[in-house]
């Protein structure tokens, strides 16, 4: 039997915590944008900086950022398919 090859990826705390200083302020550009722009505006700030923010997470606190380049291309299709399912959503229910 091969020995399973174990990689252990540190992190610097620092890392995790910008990055969650970063997820915060996006939350907050889009708590901006839903008061401050019109609700269409609004659901396209949400469309663009969802996506960034679900990256953001998966990059780093679910280490894809490590993994293969298959597995990252494999994921995020999926999310830009979802993305642009979303955005037809919305754009059918803005032209009714």
């Amino acid at each position: 039997m091969e020995a399973i090859k174990k990689h252990i990826h540190r992190i610097p705390y620092r890392t995790y915590i910008v990055v969650w200083l970063v997820l915060l302020a996006l939350t907050a550009i889009l708590v901006l944008a839903s008061e401050l722009f019109h609700e269409a505006l609004a659901v396209w700030a949400m469309l663009v900086l969802t996506p960034i923010k679900a990256g953001l997470v998966f990059f780093f606190f679910m280490h894809l950022k490590y993994e293969k380049t298959t597995l990252k291309a494999l994921v995020f299709m999926t999310l830009g398919l979802l993305v642009m399912v979303i955005a037809l959503f919305f754009l059918d229910i803005s032209y009714r």
